[in-house]
């Protein structure tokens, strides 16, 4: 699910700390990648990348209900829209507000 919130006098550190996010372990140049653990598990969480433009900031926000199947893969079962997406996506418009 793509979103975006304009007008934002914060960082991706600061906004990624604020929405309860920590770093994932790999990064796409130009934009971060943060996930939020759901339980104590690593999966299922939601997995958002991150592109800051100025003071706009635009989140494409998954769920990842597991981790890849198998070595060197990076697919893996995701939602990409739906309730819960939507839910978290909301969480998040919310506290940035």
């Amino acid at each position: 699910m793509k979103f975006e919130i304009k007008n934002l006098q914060h960082n991706v550190n600061t906004i990624m700390r604020q929405i309860g996010y920590q770093p994932a372990y790999f990064q796409n140049a130009g934009e971060s990648s943060i996930v939020r653990k759901i339980q104590g598990n690593d999966y299922p969480r939601f997995h958002a990348y991150i592109k800051q433009n100025g003071n706009d900031f635009s989140f494409n926000l998954h769920l990842d209900q597991k981790k890849p199947s198998y070595e060197g893969s990076a697919g893996h079962s995701g939602d990409y829209d739906g309730p819960v997406v939507e839910g978290e996506a909301e969480r998040i418009q919310q506290l940035l507000r």
